[in-house]
């Protein structure tokens, strides 16, 4: 393996464990974030309010779309990504009311 070789396998390397590290942070995140939205969920169905609440999603969705475009990520993916975990809340919500 050349000298180019053998640098671009370290930094490959690098990149991968700063990946792997971020996709744990990620994780644990999401997992604490669900933790939150299911006390919220538990919170509703006691109250009788409704699973899901369409004014706080679509300032959720602006205000991550912002906070995308300040990190240099595709607004359009962050918007993605949000509207999937709200329906992961929504579902989570309704199976509360039951």
């Amino acid at each position: 393996m050349t000298d180019d070789a053998t640098r671009a396998a370290g930094l490959l390397r690098e990149h991968r464990e700063s990946i792997d590290r971020l996709d744990a942070i990620l994780i644990y995140t999401l997992g604490e974030r669900f933790k939150h939205t299911q006390a919220v969920g538990r919170l509703k169905a006691e109250h009788g309010l409704p699973p899901s609440d369409p004014a706080r999603e679509e300032a959720q969705i602006a205000r991550l779309e912002d906070l995308a475009r300040r990190a240099d990520l595709d607004p359009e993916f962050a918007k993605k990504f949000l509207g999937f975990v709200i329906q992961e809340v929504i579902r989570h919500h309704i199976e509360h009311q039951k």
